[in-house]
């Protein structure tokens, strides 16, 4: 009854059935820790935002990598723009998330000889952008910036490809390690995302809004599609199964029906007229088949035509010959004429 389960297309079945459940119960697993890492991603920077402002030396400093424990931490620094220094970042979104233009990244000169980039905001792209844009000027003098303190940008970080050949003071990513080989000074480690400035100068570019940190994406819902799909498959597989015997079931019930039909027809088939009174009779007229059945056809033949057959059989049979053998031409013809000479 189960032998189907050898044939190719059973086993394939289940070897790819038995393939894709533990591949798609790990994606499942990926996908929550995702949601996971989304979560407590939120949290720390939720954290970090509500904390108050500490001087930026005290989370960063020249040639230091800005961990993701401090990033986001409000901080504050005092210094003068180098808007000689400053440069554009390309391909970057404004607060309503869909507008193109340039995130506009100055130098900030620090009292110590250091220096820190700081990310003044955002301007809408010109409709030539192998120019460097209008830029509103940073605001002259000292200032205390104060803003959120994050790491440098990378591709791998990011997911945005860095391109060469660009226009001068033209760059796809904020990188303090790139960008202190034109600055001319030491740069701390990461920038500063501008909140707030003294003093605030006329004219800014629109600062960059906070992070989000109330949606959690829709990984925990990838990893239960993956887990319900991992459930689907030897769901699916005992469907089909039992609609594999329920067909198996069936053609056999079929068959038997047909046999059994095929029976009683043959049986209620009247037979072929004188079919029957045909074989009795060639029985009763097959004389030569036993001996007993000749020697009563030969009597009876002899009752039946009298004294002249026995007297032409007599003729016919040689003197000295056995009675009822039959005697050939020849011999007859011979026969007669001996009989004719001793006649005479």
């Amino acid at each position: 009854m189960y032998r189907f389960l050898l044939t190719r297309q059973w086993v394939i079945l289940t070897l790819v059935g038995l393939v894709l459940i533990p591949v798609m119960i790990e994606l499942g697993f990926w996908q929550l820790g995702r949601h996971e890492q989304r979560v407590e991603h939120n949290e720390r920077v939720s954290k970090s935002l509500d904390a108050p402002a500490v001087p930026i030396g005290e989370l960063t400093g020249v040639g230091r990598d800005v961990p993701k424990r401090t990033a986001m931490r409000k901080v504050t620094v005092s210094g003068t723009y180098d808007p000689r220094h400053e440069v554009v970042v390309r391909q970057r979104t404004g607060s309503d998330d869909q507008s193109i233009g340039y995130f506009v990244v100055t130098p900030l000169l620090l009292a110590d000889g250091n220096a820190v980039l700081v990310n003044r905001g955002w301007i809408p792209a010109p409709g030539n952008l192998t120019q460097f844009p209008d830029v509103p000027a940073p605001p002259t003098g000292e200032v205390t910036v104060t803003g959120r303190l994050k790491a440098d940008e990378t591709t791998g970080s990011s997911g945005i490809k860095d391109k060469k050949g660009l226009p001068p003071r033209q760059v796809m990513l904020i990188n303090s390690e790139r960008q202190a080989e034109t600055v001319g000074r030491p740069l701390l480690g990461g920038y500063v995302e501008l909140t707030d400035s003294k003093p605030r100068g006329a004219h800014q570019p629109e600062p960059v809004p906070a992070p989000d940190t109330s949606g959690i994406g829709s990984h925990m819902a990838y990893a239960v599609q993956w887990w319900l799909f991992t459930a689907a498959v030897p769901v699916g597989w005992v469907v089909l199964f039992r609609r594999e015997l329920r067909d198996q079931a069936a053609a056999a019930a079929k068959a038997a029906k047909d046999a059994e039909a095929a029976r009683e027809k043959a049986a209620a088939e009247p037979e072929a007229p004188g079919a029957s009174d045909a074989a009795p009779g060639a029985a009763d007229t097959d004389t030569t088949s036993r001996p007993e059945a000749r020697a009563d056809a030969t009597e009876s033949e002899a009752e039946t035509a009298g004294p002249e057959a026995g007297a032409d059989a007599t003729a016919d049979t040689e003197p000295g010959a056995e009675p009822g053998k039959p005697v050939a031409p020849a011999e007859r013809t011979a026969s007669v004429a001996r009989s004719a000479a001793a006649s005479d």
